[in-house]
Order: structure tokens, then sequence, then C-alpha cells
């Protein structure tokens, strides 16, 4: 039986802490029913009848707003999903795919001039 109560106390501690964890991240303008500092009182003063009430009458409704940096409107429906970060500044991330292409580019030209080395190298050795 006192494991049953146990059980019972960390559940209800557990969900009063992730309450009050997502009671600070809603939005002011968001919050329903009672202003957000008014919910904060009615989850500290009456964990378990507050956290349901919370998340019955309280909570914003619809989708969770997206986190900073995180992209609003993807280019590419794959990269439409949650925690997907964008840059912040067009023009820096204009400025980092130069860097990436002109990199590659590099790579592709040493590459080739290695390939055409080996070839040369190569033949070389086949006529001696």
């Amino acid at each position: 039986m006192i494991k049953l109560e146990l059980l019972f106390t960390v559940v209800v501690f557990a969900v009063w802490v992730f309450t009050l964890a997502d009671l600070a991240q809603a939005p002011a303008h968001q919050v329903r029913n009672v202003p957000k500092v008014g919910w904060v009182v009615i989850v500290l003063l009456f964990p378990v009848l507050g956290s349901a009430a919370w998340f019955v009458l309280g909570r914003p409704e619809g989708p969770a707003p997206r986190a900073a940096g995180e992209r609003a409107t993807p280019h590419y429906p794959e990269y439409d999903r949650p925690g997907r970060a964008a840059a912040v500044d067009p023009g820096k991330d204009e400025e980092f795919l130069e860097q990436v292409r002109a990199r590659a580019e590099e790579q592709r030209r040493r590459y080739e001039q290695q390939r055409k080395r080996e070839q040369q190298s190569g033949g070389d050795d086949a006529t001696t």
C-alpha cells in the first residue's frame, strides 16, 4: 500500500513540475481564462486540480510556437519539421552557401589535378 501511495505522490509531483514548466513557457497573451500569474498561483496552491485545470482551461490552443531560428516558411517540405534550424540572416546564409560552393569547386579541381598526375605517372611507369 505504501508503494502505491509513493507512486501516486511521484506521479503527482512529476505532473505538477511539468505543468509549471509548461505554464512558464506559455506566452502570456495566449493563456486562456485567467492571467498567467493567476494560473501560477492556482497550480502552486492546488497541484492536482490546478494542473488539470491548466491543461483543460488555461493552456494555449493551437500548435506550439516555433523556437528561435526555426524555419517559419520552409522552401522545401522535407525541411518542415520541428526543430529544423534556419539562418536568421538570409545574407549570411547566402554567404555561407557561396563559401561551401567555392570549397566544393576547389576540392573538385584538386581531385582532377591529382587524378591527371596519377594517370601521367602511371602511364610513365607502364612504358619503362
